[in-house]
C-alpha cells in the first residue's frame, strides 16, 4: 500500500532506493513501531533519507501523500513561530478530558484552513485557535483527543496529523544556512584513509586469518580511518565583512569540526604580502604569504571566504591596498595561490543576485575561473563538488 508513497518521494527528487523502501516495509512487518503516524514519519525518514539536506523535501512529500499540514496551506500561508512558543499548560481532570469533542478528519482540515485565514494573533490556553497549552485541536502542548500537532513535541499520541513548524516556510537553495547544513555540505569533501599505528580491530582480516588458521583465533589490527583531506581556508575580515560575521563564524565552526587537517589565515579585502592568524591583524603577528604558499602541498584544498566587495584598484593595482603600499597587485597574489593549489573555490556571503552589480565581485569571479559560490543551502555543496573533481 506504500508503493505510491515511494513514487511520491521519487517525484520530490529524493534519492530513495528500492532497497531502502524494502527495509521500511520489513520494519513495518516486524512492528518495530506503534500504529502512530508520528512514529511512522520518523521511521520512514530514518530508513529512506540518507542525507540531512533532503529532510525538508521529505517533509513536504510526506505531507502531500498523507494529506498533512502542507497540503492545506496555500503559497502565502504561514504560522508565526511566536504562536507556537509554550508558556503554560492547563491541567484537566479525567472528566474534562472525556468531555472534549472530536471534529472528524474532514471537518478538522476545513477548520484549520479557516483559522489560517482568520487568526491574527497568538493564543494560549484556549479551545479554538492555533496555539499552545489549551484544548484546541491545533497547536501543541495541550490536550485534545483528535487534533493537528503544529510544532513542539508530542505527548498524548492522539494527533491525527503531525507536522514540524519548519514546514510552513520551505527551505530552498536561496535560503541562508546554519552550522548543521554547512557540515552536511562539507562532508562531501571527505576522503578517508588509514594511517598511523594499528589500534583498531580489522574484523574482515581477522575472520579470514582465523579461517586460514584452522579456526584458531588470529586477531588482526589496522590503523583508524581518518579524513586525510588537507584544507587551507583564507578569511576576509573587517570592513564590509562585519555584516556577515554570524554566517562566517558558522562556516568556520563547521569547518573545524569536519576537517581535522585544516589551516586558516585572515586577510583584508584581497590577499597581499602578509596574512594573519589573529583577526586583529597586528603588525608583529603577521605571516609572509610566500611562506604560506610554500608550506602546504599542492593537493591542499584552498577555500577563500569573503564578499569580494572593494575598490577594483585593490585587486588590480600595485599600491591599491587601503591599508599600505603593496608592491604587487592583489591579482598577482591570487594567481600564485590558484597556481599553487589547483583545487580552489571562493565562498561569498553576499546574495548571488547582486554580484553582477559589483565590479570587484565580477573581477574576482574571473580570477577564480567562476569558482565563486554563495553561502546558501546549495552553495557550499556545489563548492565541495568542485573541490572533489
Amino acid at each position: 500500500m506504500l508503493i505510491d508513497f515511494f513514487f511520491t518521494l521519487k517525484d520530490a527528487k529524493i534519492p530513495v532506493t528500492i532497497k531502502e523502501f524494502l527495509t521500511l516495509l520489513e520494519a513495518m512487518q516486524k512492528q518495530v513501531i506503534t500504529t502512530s503516524l508520528d512514529d511512522f514519519y520518523y521511521l520512514a525518514r530514518l530508513t529512506l533519507v540518507k542525507d540531512e539536506a533532503h529532510f525538508d523535501k521529505f517533509d513536504r512529500a510526506f505531507g502531500l501523500y498523507f494529506k498533512g499540514i502542507s497540503a492545506v496551506f496555500d503559497d502565502h500561508a504561514s504560522v508565526p513561530l511566536d504562536w507556537l512558543v509554550q508558556r503554560m499548560k492547563r491541567e484537566l481532570t479525567p472528566e474534562q478530558i472525556a468531555a472534549l469533542e472530536k471534529f472528524g478528519y474532514d471537518k478538522l482540515m476545513d477548520r484549520l484552513k479557516e483559522l489560517l485565514k482568520e487568526q491574527k494573533a497568538r493564543h494560549e490556553g484556549g479551545n479554538k485557535w492555533i496555539g499552545t497549552g489549551g484544548t484546541s485541536p491545533f497547536g501543541h502542548g495541550g490536550t485534545n483527543p483528535e487534533g493537528v500537532r503544529i510544532g513542539g513535541k508530542g505527548g498524548n499520541r492522539t494527533a491525527v496529523k503531525v507536522w514540524e513548524a519548519r514546514s510552513y516556510q520551505d527551505y530552498d537553495g536561496e535560503r541562508e544556512i546554519g552550522t548543521r547544513n554547512i557540515k552536511v555540505a562539507l562532508r562531501r569533501l571527505r576522503k578517508f584513509a588509514r594511517h598511523g599505528a594499528a589500534e583498531e580491530l580489522a574484523l574482515d582480516d581477522t575472520i579470514r586469518a582465523t579461517a586460514s588458521n584452522a579456526g584458531y583465533l588470529d586477531i588482526k589490527m589496522q590503523p583508524e580511518r581518518k579524513n586525510n583531506i588537507k584544507v587551507l581556508m583564507l578569511f576576509d575580515v573587517g570592513g564590509t565583512m562585519d555584516d556577515h560575521i554570524e554566517r562566517t563564524e558558522e562556516l568556520f565552526s563547521a569547518s573545524k569540526t569536519e576537517f581535522k587537517n585544516m589551516e586558516f589565515f585572515y586577510f583584508h579585502n584581497c590577499v597581499y604580502d602578509y596574512m594573519w592568524k589573529n583577526n586583529r591583524r597586528r603588525h608583529a603577528e603577521r605571516f609572509p604569504t610566500w611562506d604560506i604558499l610554500r608550506k602546504y602541498p599542492p593537493d591542499t584544498k584552498l577555500i577563500f571566504v569573503g564578499d569580494a566587495t572593494m575598490s577594483p584598484y585593490e585587486i588590480l593595482q600595485p599600491g591599491g591596498s587601503v591599508e599600505y603600499n603593496n608592491e604587487e597587485a592583489g591579482s598577482t597574489w591570487l594567481a600564485r595561490f590558484t597556481s599553487a593549489f589547483p583545487k580552489f573555490v571562493w565562498l561569498n556571503p553576499e546574495p548571488e543576485n547582486i554580484w553582477q552589480y559589483r565590479q570587484s565581485v565580477s573581477i574576482m569571479r574571473q580570477l577564480m575561473n567562476n569558482r565563486m559560490f554563495p553561502l546558501t543551502m546549495d552553495g557550499p555543496e556545489r563548492a565541495m563538488r568542485t573541490l572533489s573533481k
